[in-house]
């Protein structure tokens, strides 16, 4: 797409924007009404997709490890072999060979991230909800406490124990 173009798009996208009267339907394409962000629920993430992400990532790295590397070395002896026979090959093989290396050590830190992300992100994750739960848990102590509607009515409420009896002088 040449930059003229582009300029060309954003500029109609705009003018449709900001035209005289415009209408937003409140849903997707087909999709029917989209509900109101509050109506969302909680941002969960699964634990066992996370493991199955940085699984797949490691096993990937590992295959890479075991497979890839090994025709680094052989690569680079034919490269060296042609060179010596004076065939101008030797030094192209040479070129590939390293561009590869280069390549997979790139894929393979990439995957070596990725597993650890997902290692260090199910981690967080989990200290995360404990820390959430322990707090809703202690607020939700110290608002019964400051309730006094909570119990029978009449009652005391219980969150501040029995009451301590009266000494008969």
């Amino acid at each position: 797409m040449a930059w003229d173009e582009w300029e060309q798009l954003k500029a109609d996208a705009l003018e449709r924007q900001q035209g005289s009267a415009h209408m937003q339907l409140n849903q997707l394409d087909g999709g029917g009404p989209v509900s109101p962000p509050s109506q969302y629920g909680d941002l969960r993430v699964k634990n066992d997709a996370l493991t199955k992400v940085g699984k797949e990532a490691h096993s990937l790295y590992n295959q890479l490890w075991d497979r890839a590397r090994v025709h680094i070395a052989s690569s680079d002896s034919a490269a060296g072999d042609l060179s010596k026979q004076g065939f101008a090959l030797g030094a192209g093989l040479k070129h590939a060979s390293t561009r590869w290396d280069e390549q997979l050590k790139s894929l393979m830190d990439a995957c070596a991230q990725i597993s650890n992300h997902m290692q260090v992100t199910k981690k967080t994750h989990d200290g995360d909800e404990g820390y959430i739960l322990r707090q809703m848990s202690s607020i939700a102590t110290l608002d019964a406490g400051f309730d006094e509607r909570v119990g029978p009515p009449g009652k005391q409420n219980e969150i501040y124990g029995e009451k301590p009896q009266k000494k008969d002088d």
